[in-house]
């Protein structure tokens, strides 16, 4: 006979202690409490930061005589009643500055709705300028000939943009370049002789659009700057020009914003349950990662000092095609000297990669801080999803030129705070209430600046959805 082994007892009875009766006398090995808003934050540590010691950043820049433009913006109450609010008129270069807001009112009355098919040309060069026209809606292809014939695309119109106003003040304006949808579109169109009437009625615009044209013709340097008389290539003892240069009386000045929060922790928790982890600290620790994180949120998204909202508009272009190409990339990069970052949406940056596989390209990589970066041109592009998608499935790709030494984008905060907790964040212990509970106040202080205009880009308009070949 061979021996067996004993069976389970009748009834299904145990024969050891179970695990669960076991962990009664057992002690579990626990995480740090998890967060999944916490991102690599690169933005916040790209940035050069200057402490500010006064809570305000003054940049000095010097005198600009050329003025830039904005963008205006329209009301919609349907398809066919479309209208421009008459105080974003302003954002006109012929128009910045012009205070009485009921010949805005009656100015902006008088553009009319235009409907646009695709592929149709809105003017061609060289013809004289007889409209103004303000894009509600669609895409536009500037385009010139080339010196063997061939078209050009030299620059791409989107929403919010216009066509023809620096045509205004001048006689018998001609077109540089020609225009033509790439897309259906939606136009508010203004005739020139409504311009004409206008000055002719009201003597206050006429003597804005005087003195615009008066400051165009002030000798200036290629970037707007009132300029500084030289000369080079002389011999002898010529008469050398004097001169100074000047400065813009009123320089913008950063003061530092803030996020706070109140820490509510009870007595008896930071008393009694703090073994293994200090629940005081833990509590802390997680509250300073949601203030980091909307820190670097609002250095993309704030209208104050936001670089979304505050870089020039002249830094802006548009993508040729939608998706974000090579050429794109290249022309955002062509506009400022020492370009040290790319910051994009991870799903802009897919988007973009897609674009180099269609071409057979593979985008470099570059070592930041022992990290592999993918880069195009050696500038790495830095993934941050606080830049927004909108609801058209659109973002926009950000390029910087950073430092104070290379008049680039700089971050702001201040340092030696009373009952500091890290660079430019403070917790101070605001007492214990009548419910025992213990409040702490944490708080950071940050702001952004953009010292000269080109120290910041944008290409906008990216499209981030596959398209179907």
């Amino acid at each position: 006979m061979t021996d067996t082994a004993p069976g389970p007892p009748a009834g299904g009875a145990p024969t050891s202690l179970s695990t669960q009766a076991a962990r009664q006398l057992a002690t579990t090995t626990k995480t740090e409490p998890q967060m999944q808003a916490i991102t690599s934050r690169w933005l916040l540590k790209a940035l050069p930061w200057v402490d500010v010691k006064g809570g305000t950043y003054r940049v000095n820049r010097r005198l600009q005589l050329r003025v830039g433009r904005g963008r205006v913006q329209f009301e919609h109450n349907g398809a066919d009643d479309i209208k421009v609010i008459p105080q974003t008129l302003t954002e006109l270069p012929v128009l910045r500055g012009y205070p009485d807001i009921e010949v805005l009112k009656e100015l902006a009355g008088r553009f009319r709705v235009r409907d646009v098919r695709a592929g149709q040309v809105l003017f061609q060069a060289g013809q004289p300028v007889t409209e103004t026209y303000l894009v509600v809606h669609g895409r536009f292809v500037r385009y010139a000939a080339g010196k063997y014939g061939e078209e050009e695309v030299v620059g791409v119109v989107t929403d919010g943009d216009q066509l023809g106003d620096e045509a205004t003040g001048r006689p018998d304006p001609l077109w540089p370049t020609s225009v033509r949808a790439e897309t259906a579109g939606v136009l508010l169109v203004l005739p020139r002789d409504v311009i004409t009437e206008f000055t002719d009625r009201v003597p206050s615009l006429a003597v804005h659009f005087t003195a615009y044209a008066e400051r165009q013709r002030g000798p200036m340097n290629r970037r707007g700057e009132a300029d500084v008389p030289v000369r080079a290539g002389h011999v002898g003892e010529p008469a050398l020009p004097g001169g100074y240069v000047d400065y813009d009386l009123t320089p913008r000045e950063y003061e530092l914003s803030l996020t706070q929060s109140v820490l509510r922790v009870h007595s008896r928790v930071a008393d009694l349950y703090n073994e293994p982890m200090d629940q005081t600290q833990q509590q802390l620790r997680l509250t300073v990662e949601e203030i980091r994180e909307r820190q670097e949120w609002e250095l993309v998204n704030n209208r104050e000092f936001g670089l979304l909202h505050n870089t020039d508009y002249g830094q802006r272009i548009s993508t040729c095609t939608g998706p974000p190409t090579p050429d794109d990339m290249d022309e955002l990069l062509s506009m400022r000297r020492k370009t040290r970052l790319f910051l994009a949406h991870p799903k802009a940056i897919a988007a973009f990669f897609r674009q180099c596989n269609k071409r057979g390209l593979v985008p470099g990589s570059a070592d930041v801080d022992g990290h592999q970066v993918p880069a195009w041109r050696g500038v790495p592009i830095f993934p941050c999803g606080k830049i927004p998608v909108s609801e058209t499935h659109t973002s926009s790709i950000i390029a910087l030129r950073t430092g104070e030494a290379d008049q680039g984008v700089v971050g702001l905060y201040r340092t030696g705070l009373p009952e500091e907790h890290q660079p430019g964040l403070n917790v101070r212990f605001m007492g214990i209430d009548r419910a025992a509970v213990i409040n702490y106040l944490v708080t950071a202080y940050y702001s952004l600046a953009i010292l000269v205009p080109d120290a910041a880009g944008v290409l906008e308009n990216v499209q981030l959805g596959r398209t179907v070949d």
